[in-house]
């Protein structure tokens, strides 16, 4: 499928309540309907609907749950994609879970490959195995959470029969705010290596353990230029639009995908 020039995503950095699914479900949807346009997709932090709570038993819920619930009932209501991570339980094993919802009820989801041994996130949940890639109005997009962002091959793009494996690369993060520079300096990073264009939405306030969050959710090009950029500190929805021309022009000039090395990633 040929994409679409254009692709207009809104993002939501928000304050999140400390494991209350009803208090951050009841946010996100006042946040929705304040949107003036429709988006394609709308992104999320990760654990949205809890915050990165580490004990799965008290937050984590079923595929069927009210979270899961909540993302179908509202892309059908507005007609867009909704991603975001959500702590789910299956067959008594955890997973920090990304969701891709669509517009249809129907979904596709991966689970976080890198779990965040400093708090234990190891030792509560379960390691993915495959990346997920999607395909939206063309666009072929990969979605992956947080820790993720620290570990370059697990995001790297590739050549395949001369065609880049994915165009956006997105990251649904709680990511804390002593650890900002490397945020930003990362996601900059990511973007440029694989061409492509990069978005990491997080959070803000301080969580449950007293842990401050700052969000500076940005928005990247294909050269790790600023499209867009949440504030620090301060709760933020917007939409930007990513043009599809623009990439495509700069990779035919600067080819650099066709010198990348072949890699494959075992389990």
């Amino acid at each position: 499928m040929k994409p679409n020039e254009e692709l207009r995503i809104s993002i939501i950095q928000a304050p999140l309540a400390w494991a209350d699914k009803k208090t951050n479900l009841a946010y996100f949807s006042q946040e929705l309907e304040n949107l003036n346009a429709t988006p394609d997709l709308i992104i999320l932090p990760e654990m949205f609907s809890t915050a990165f709570v580490m004990d799965p038993a008290e937050i984590a819920e079923p595929m069927n749950g009210e979270t899961m619930q909540w993302m179908a009932e509202n892309a059908t209501r507005y007609g867009s994609v909704i991603t975001g991570s959500v702590a789910i339980e299956e067959d008594g094993a955890y997973y920090n879970r990304l969701i891709w919802m669509n517009p249809d009820g129907s979904f596709v989801s991966s689970d976080k490959r890198h779990l965040f041994r400093m708090g234990n996130e190891h030792l509560l949940f379960n390691s993915g195995k495959q990346p997920l890639l999607v395909e939206l109005n063309g666009w072929k997009i990969r979605p992956l959470i947080c820790y993720d962002l620290r570990f370059p091959v697990w995001s790297k793009n590739r050549m395949i029969k001369e065609k880049y494996e994915y165009d956006l690369l997105i990251y649904v993060a709680n990511w804390p705010a002593s650890r900002g520079y490397v945020w930003k300096s990362l996601l900059i990073a990511r973007a440029i290596e694989n061409q492509a264009f990069c978005i990491g939405v997080n959070r803000i306030g301080e969580d449950g353990k007293g842990i401050p969050h700052n969000g500076n959710s940005l928005v990247l090009d294909f050269k790790g230029r600023s499209l867009m950029c949440g504030p620090t500190n301060e709760p933020f929805t917007d939409t930007v639009v990513l043009d599809y021309a623009n990439l495509a022009s700069f990779r035919d000039r600067f080819a650099v995908g066709l010198d990348w090395d072949k890699f494959s990633i075992h389990p």
